[in-house]
């Protein structure tokens, strides 16, 4: 059973076990509560069977019945307890240890993993989910589960009673549960799409706060609104459903049960007619047919409930189960020769973005990779780092296959400048030191000016301490770029991979960063991938990647006398 919980749960193993001794103290409390009836009762029918002159099948003393009863209490104090820890503590410390492991979890997963998924989806999983999960796991499961068991225990307690009045009390049970059995898919359909709409107005809101200058700058602000309020209303109305058809459900399975009730009176009033029921026994069912559905109504909720759980879970159980990329921990090559051995890559296994790709980047050498849009270059380069796993061929580093090596360690090994520059809301040293995070805030500033950055620094009163806002909202395009080129000469990695580095930097910063780099490139593999001539002509090699395959590659010279595709690039560029 706890396997099957923990599973379906998505549960870590201490969570299981938390679970488990949760239903546990829900099954004692609520039979403890039951018990406590069930032997007032027998002391009872005791004083009832000498007042008619009968013989009780028990014994039971005014002294016996105080110590049993306070001996329950007792029990039912520490079950309460044990019960509010496991169900209502322990949850909070399960929720904390799923939201680090998704976290890790998060840390492994390939980037083709990402990019199926939009940033507001992962933040709503890892938040939102995780909040409905400790308030329904808190009061929930743990009584849904106890519940259930508590009542199959009653009713075999009952059955040593009287076996005829408790079938004709519990036969509604199946028949309520039946119902509720054939609702639940289209109750499971309701809160799918419940938390579908819901989520995609999350992404619609974040993707309208990170393009609020175009919705402006082309006067769609109205347009915007009203497919958010279309969103909205769809939310409103499946809201209403996915409250009242579960409700009305749940209220026919209630009238279900107390029909059982009835059928208790009716069948236990002929028996009495009938002589073959004692007054007694049928009052003590009567009594008990009060409370006996009390957890299975709770039940019924708690089912409604974790229908909408599931969804939650499901998104949940994703992320744990989607395979990560692991690793060897160690990774000290010979050297950093990068080989691309007749690689192919795609990133939805229909369309290749590379086939049968090959080529060297020698340790010492400068390698310029370069294409038309859309040809490969760049998702080479990051193939390289093991942003994604390729499909076919091997990627190696120093003669080791790169699939062997845990990505964060590989990383370790590359100092990467992306032409998406992506800054945190923090201060300009700490966006820099990301580069390394041991740099003393000598060594920041030494990159900083390696890189061009103390011009603009300077301007800022608080000069490295200054928050730049979210994505360095603060900085210009330029400005950016230059962050994260001192990052890069910060950390000073034996691999860098340069894509557009200089892209958004006029003439006369990239000259002076050009010469920065220089001196970060020298003795490591470097690949460039850039449109610019000038930044590409000094490249020991280049390699031209058309259709996601090697054109040609060689010394720049050397292309430029073959009158081939590099030729004519080279040539069209010149010309203007």
């Amino acid at each position: 059973m706890k396997n099957r919980l923990q599973k379906k749960y998505a549960l870590s193993d201490e969570g299981a076990n938390d679970l488990m001794k949760g239903i546990l103290s829900s099954v004692i409390l609520n039979l403890s509560i039951m018990l406590t009836m069930l032997v007032s009762l027998v002391f009872l029918k005791q004083y009832v069977d000498q007042f008619w002159g009968s013989v009780s099948a028990f014994k039971l003393s005014l002294l016996h019945f105080l110590v049993i009863i306070l001996a329950i209490f007792i029990l039912m104090y520490f079950a309460a307890k044990n019960d509010l820890k496991k169900c209502s503590m322990k949850v909070y410390e399960e929720s904390a240890r799923s939201r680090i492991y998704l976290a890790e979890k998060l840390k492994s997963l390939p980037l083709a993993y990402f990019s199926k998924k939009d940033v507001a989806d992962l933040s709503a999983t890892m938040l939102s989910d995780a909040t409905i999960y400790e308030m329904l796991f808190a009061n929930t499961v743990p009584k849904l589960y106890g519940g259930l068991i508590s009542v199959f225990f009653l009713f075999i307690a009952l059955l040593s009673f009287d076996y005829r009045l408790t079938l004709s009390l519990f036969w509604a049970l199946p028949v309520a549960f039946l119902v509720f059995a054939l609702a639940k898919k289209f109750m499971a359909k309701l809160n799918k799409e419940s938390f579908d709409v819901r989520r995609s107005i999350i992404d619609d809101l974040q993707e309208g706060l990170d393009l609020v200058q175009e919705i402006k700058a082309y006067n769609r602000e109205q347009y915007f609104i009203d497919q958010l309020n279309q969103k909205y209303d769809l939310e409103m109305l499946i809201r209403k459903k996915s409250e009242l058809i579960p409700g009305t459900i749940i209220n026919v399975a209630f009238t279900i049960l107390r029909l059982g009730m009835v059928s208790l009176t009716v069948y236990g009033a002929y028996l009495l007619i009938e002589g073959s029921l004692d007054v007694f026994t049928y009052l003590a069912f009567m009594i008990i047919s009060s409370i006996v559905f009390n957890p299975i109504t709770k039940a019924f909720y708690d089912m409604a409930a974790v229908l909408y759980l599931e969804r939650a879970v499901e998104r949940v159980r994703e992320i744990r189960e989607m395979p990560g990329q692991g690793g060897r921990s160690e990774f000290e090559p010979e050297n950093y020769d990068i080989s691309f051995e007749h690689v192919d890559f795609s990133y939805d296994d229909a369309s290749p973005v590379l086939k049968n790709l090959s080529f060297t980047a020698k340790q010492g050498e400068i390698t310029a990779l370069l294409g038309p849009s859309g040809s490969g270059k760049t998702t080479a380069a990051k193939l390289a780092a093991r942003f994604w796993d390729i499909q076919g061929g091997t990627i190696r580093v120093g003669e080791i296959d790169i699939s062997e090596i845990d990505p964060e360690t590989l990383l370790k090994k590359f100092s990467i400048v992306f032409q998406d520059v992506m800054l945190f809301n923090a201060s300009l040293m700490d966006n820099i030191r990301l580069g390394r995070e041991d740099a003393t805030d000598e060594e920041v500033r030494r990159a900083a000016k390696l890189a061009n950055c103390e011009d603009f620094i300077e301007k800022f009163p608080d000069g490295y301490d200054t928050l730049i806002g979210e994505n360095g909202a603060k900085l210009s395009g330029g400005e950016r770029q230059r962050i994260s080129i001192a990052r890069a000469l910060l950390k000073n990695a034996p691999i860098i991979l340069l894509d557009e580095s200089t892209a958004s930097l006029d003439a006369e910063n990239e000259s002076k960063i050009q010469a920065s780099i220089s001196e970060l490139i020298k003795d490591k593999t470097v690949v460039i991938i850039a449109h610019r001539m000038r930044t590409v002509i000094a490249a020991d090699q280049i390699v031209v990647i058309q259709d996601g395959q090697v054109a040609e590659s060689g010394r720049p010279e050397e292309l430029i006398e073959a009158a081939a595709v590099f030729a004519n690039m080279y040539r069209l560029q010149m010309e203007h």
